[in-house]
């Protein structure tokens, strides 16, 4: 008998989906609605709705017990107060501490009249206006957070600021121009081929914008226009500090769906699965109805336009958590399993939601789309450098003088961003340290701006791109704190897939929370993490660290080895 593959490995679970009809999302979005109604672990009240779906209480207990909408307890007042980088850096972290008090509840916790609970989450989106919370699904900003929770004043959510720096948007068209969408598809699927589309995206030397980089043509060229290909969009933008991919689905969620038209259409899939975080309310109604709209006006269906295409759209709410982004957990998730990443091969694009191919793209990634094959992949590919062609929606955090998004060419060096853009710090304040590419990207001190915004240059100086979220921190907040935050974060976010990542963040978090130097258990600690882990999360927080460590200099001894 012939051995058996990676991509012939049994999967037990999705053996027993396949025989209950594949539930997948449904069952994550039945346990949403079980838990919003109690208190309750997940224990007493998710077995029921596994088996209304006909599954065991195992199915329904993994990811009742994993993802954190699920296990933390609800009352009827639910609030979540974000937590991320950007909201602790406004306040030292005050904030969360000031909600508790304000409503006598703890995080993760409910009132013993079970009328409020309270969650903390990474992140809401509002990093230029933090710190922030929803309550529902209301969201309240500013320095005034905690007077907005208790209702001595009515909430306060700004827009998101939103300017291009290019001269001809990409991204930002419809946003600050009033660009309409849907004017490339119509055309493309009556009288263009998907070769075309191929085409313009390869010369164009597109990156994915979700961290990773890779280039787009590839994967997508990956499947092969393999039978049931399936094209996902992935809006699970976790890394605090951007808010890029809630700009878009909020504000032009049309040229997002077009570029996931045009994506299916050169992959040859009938298929496309939009998943939007659940910490982003605003967005999945956004996007829930666009997608309507899209049907009404003929974009999707059974034949697309008149023609043979067809183009099925489903638009899903996660659940919380920062691993299920990335591609493998997200997939994971989408089959209603724990969104913990999965060992690569087989690649998704190989064998992805439910064992067919399957292509993850970002938001940003395919709102791109539909500028590149209108207007030509080479002339996206003469914009930005010979290398990383185009541009990028940077998002500068509160502390700016000028918060908000800026759509920028790459290459463009982050002082002048910082300086330029942002116009500095707000009320002049010293800047201590800058976060770049989210909290498992790096750090650049004040004197390391004069880098290219490029992944290449970032990682050169030991930051990483990322969603190229800027955070910047102030003198306010001391070094040692930051360092925790960093660690917390990452036991928090630790999806537990892998041992390496699982415990080392706790241990890491555990070093990081006294005043003793972490001397050799640090570094041989820092080698298991980045070569043992099973994803980039895990192998990310040592380079983390160290550029923390040199960012802050001799305030940090011992953390830069």
């Amino acid at each position: 008998m012939a051995p058996v593959g990676p991509a012939d490995r049994f999967d037990a679970f999705r053996a027993l989906a396949d025989r209950r009809g594949r539930p997948g999302y449904q069952l994550i979005e039945a346990l949403a609605e079980a838990r919003a109604e109690t208190a309750d672990s997940p224990e007493i009240w998710a077995p029921a709705v596994a088996s209304d779906i006909g599954l065991p209480a195992a199915a329904a207990l993994g990811p009742a017990g994993y993802y954190a909408d699920l296990t933390t307890p609800h009352g009827s007042r639910h609030l979540r107060v974000c937590a991320a980088t950007a909201c602790f850096s406004a306040q030292g972290g005050r904030h969360l501490a000031d909600a508790e008090r304000e409503l006598g509840v703890s995080a993760g916790t409910v009132s013993p009249d079970g009328e409020t609970s309270l969650q903390a989450v990474r992140c809401l989106g509002y990093c230029y206006t933090g710190p922030a919370a929803l309550d529902g699904d209301r969201p309240c900003t500013g320095p005034t957070l905690a007077d907005q929770l208790a209702g001595r004043e009515p909430p306060r959510a700004p827009e998101i600021p939103a300017a291009d720096d290019t001269g001809d948007p990409v991204l930002l068209g419809g946003v600050v121009a009033g660009e309409p969408a849907w004017q490339v598809w119509p055309r493309m699927v009556t009288a263009g081929t998907p070769d075309e589309v191929q085409r313009e995206v390869a010369a164009s030397g597109l990156r994915g914008r979700g961290g990773a980089g890779f280039r787009v043509a590839a994967k997508w060229e990956a499947v092969g226009q393999a039978p049931g290909t399936v094209v996902v969009v992935n809006g699970d933008e976790g890394d605090p500090g951007s808010y890029a991919d809630r700009l878009l689905m909020e504000a032009d969620p049309e040229r997002v769906l077009e570029g996931l038209a045009l994506a299916c259409f050169a992959c040859g899939a009938r298929r496309g699965v939009v998943l939007v975080r659940s910490e982003y309310p605003r967005a999945l109604a956004r996007m829930r109805e666009a997608v309507g709209q899209a049907y009404a006006d003929g974009h999707f269906g059974p034949s697309a336009h008149g023609t043979a295409t067809a183009l099925e759209v489903t638009v899903v709410e996660g659940a919380g958590s920062y691993v299920a982004g990335e591609e493998t957990a997200l997939i994971a998730s989408l089959e209603g399993d724990r969104g913990c990443a999965r060992p690569r091969p087989p690649y998704p694009t190989q064998r992805g939601l439910w064992g067919a191919p399957t292509v993850v793209n970002n938001v940003e990634t395919l709102a791109a789309v539909p500028w590149i094959v209108f207007r030509g992949g080479e002339a996206y590919a003469r914009r930005g450098t010979a290398d990383e062609t185009g541009t990028k929606l940077v998002c500068l955090s509160e502390r700016f003088a000028r918060p908000g998004a800026y759509e920028v060419e790459l290459g463009t060096p982050v002082e002048r961003i910082v300086t330029e853009l942002g116009g500095g710090l707000k009320g002049g304040a010293e800047l201590a340290v800058l976060q770049v590419g989210g909290p498992l990207g790096g750090f650049l001190a004040p004197d390391a701006l004069d880098v290219p915004l490029t992944a290449a240059a970032l990682d050169a100086q030991g930051a990483a791109l990322g969603h190229a979220g800027l955070v910047a921190f102030d003198r306010r907040v001391a070094p040692q704190d930051v360092l925790r935050h960093v660690w917390q974060f990452a036991a928090a976010e630790s999806c537990g897939a892998c041992s390496p990542c699982r415990v080392g963040s706790r241990r890491g978090l555990e070093l990081a929370s006294t005043d003793a130097p972490p001397g050799e258990e640090w570094e041989r600690l820092a080698r298991v993490l980045a070569k043992a882990s099973l994803c980039a999360f895990g192998r990310r927080i040592p380079p983390a660290v160290r550029s923390l460590a040199h960012a802050y200099g001799d305030r940090l001894a011992g953390w830069a080895a």
